[in-house]
């Protein structure tokens, strides 16, 4: 007994000198990454936002609809109820949705679409509908979920068309989510470049492009996107419509990056490993991109994460407001421009479910950007 005593304690004492010598031992982006583990919102919006672009990827799979497929017959439906018991009380184990017709609104006349209870659909998985091209790579007509025409299945309602929401949500966050990532890695190499620029060499070229960041941060962001995307020539197509926007998006994040950038290279580059680099012949370009920014680019990726938000923001407000992506391309923002009227809100308010998509990826972005931040001090 007096053994097992003797023992146990140096078994606690030398797993925790272990522990402790991995933790100081690991490298930078292993401890990040155990700390950000330990972040409970910042790992819930990972999995959100690997849902999100999963669906993104393969939209036109889960969707039971084209973008621009529409059934006129069926304007403004309410989201379409999944049931599993019939009128008789009876349990179907396959979800059904039931038949629509239209009818009046005694009271104010208007054409409201209900369920038709003498027909059933039910719910199938894998069902044949219009052929698209699976990621560029071949083409079918297969769908994750759907009914057999004429059943129809509208899981977040319709549009003033007839066209399904959940389809167009889903297709929509391909350019919602998309133009944010390149708007931020267009403005990150910027910000980098430019920033490192200055802060490196310091001088005129620092003066010259500290003014030029100055002016350009006076103006205000969402009314100089807004001229700017009125500049863009009407009906370009949508491809180039995407780039400009992108571009646009990009244009006026970078300054800030560029000038934490800026000050991190003005307070690296006296190192001493950086002017041993210096002394051994090692060229100002590597120096820069191999000695300094290797050294806080933890917080880059903070700085890169945080900034996509606004980038959301910016894009769903220009496509809201008509400047943005144009027909017959869609993004969150497009489907938000029906909302604009507080008497469809009032009437069909599942118009506004665009809005809570935006709400969750900025969110999103900004919880796995605070645990990012926390995680990129790992020894604090």
């Amino acid at each position: 007994m007096k053994t097992q005593v003797s023992v146990q304690p140096k078994l606690l004492f030398w797993k925790k000198r272990k522990t402790l010598e991995d933790h100081y031992m690991a490298s930078q982006w292993t401890l990040m990454g155990q700390k950000l583990k330990k972040h409970k919102l910042a790992r819930i919006s990972l999995i959100i936002l690997f849902l999100l672009y999963i669906g993104a990827l393969f939209g036109q799979f889960i969707t039971p609809y084209g973008l621009q497929s529409y059934n006129s017959e069926y304007m403004n439906a309410p989201p379409t109820k999944i049931h599993f018991y019939d009128e008789q009380g009876n349990f179907h184990l396959n979800p059904f949705v039931y038949g629509l017709t239209s009818s009046r609104d005694p009271e104010t006349l208007r054409k409201i679409i209900v369920e038709d209870t003498s027909v059933m659909y039910p719910i199938q998985l894998f069902t044949k509908g219009e052929t698209y091209s699976f990621l560029g790579l071949f083409e079918t007509d297969r769908h994750l979920f759907g009914v057999e025409s004429p059943g129809q299945v509208f899981i977040l309602g319709t549009d003033g068309t007839g066209r399904d929401l959940f389809s167009r949500i889903v297709l929509g966050s391909q350019i919602s989510l998309s133009i944010p990532l390149i708007g931020v890695a267009i403005s990150f190499v910027l910000g980098v470049v430019i920033g490192g620029i200055s802060g490196y060499f310091g001088g005129v070229i620092d003066s010259v492009i500290q003014r030029i960041i100055e002016i350009m941060r006076s103006f205000p962001t969402l009314p100089l996107w807004m001229a700017l995307s009125a500049a863009i020539p009407p009906r370009v197509p949508v491809v180039q419509m995407f780039l400009y926007i992108t571009i646009i998006m990009a244009f006026i994040e970078w300054t800030g990056l560029a000038r934490v950038v800026r000050s991190k290279f003005v307070s690296l580059k006296n190192e001493d490993y950086v002017m041993a680099a210096q002394i051994a012949g090692v060229s100002d370009w590597r120096i820069i991109m191999t000695h300094l920014v290797p050294g806080f680019i933890s917080y880059l990726v903070v700085a890169a994460t945080l900034a996509i938000p606004g980038m959301i923001i910016g894009e769903t407000a220009l496509s809201f407001l008509g400047l943005g992506i144009q027909a017959p391309a869609t993004s969150w923002g497009v489907l938000l421009q029906e909302a604009q009227q507080i008497e469809n809100v009032a009437l069909y308010p599942w118009k506004l479910i665009p809005l809570g998509f935006v709400i969750l990826t900025v969110l999103a972005f900004n919880f796995l950007g605070d645990g990012l931040r926390d995680a990129a001090d790992p020894y604090k």
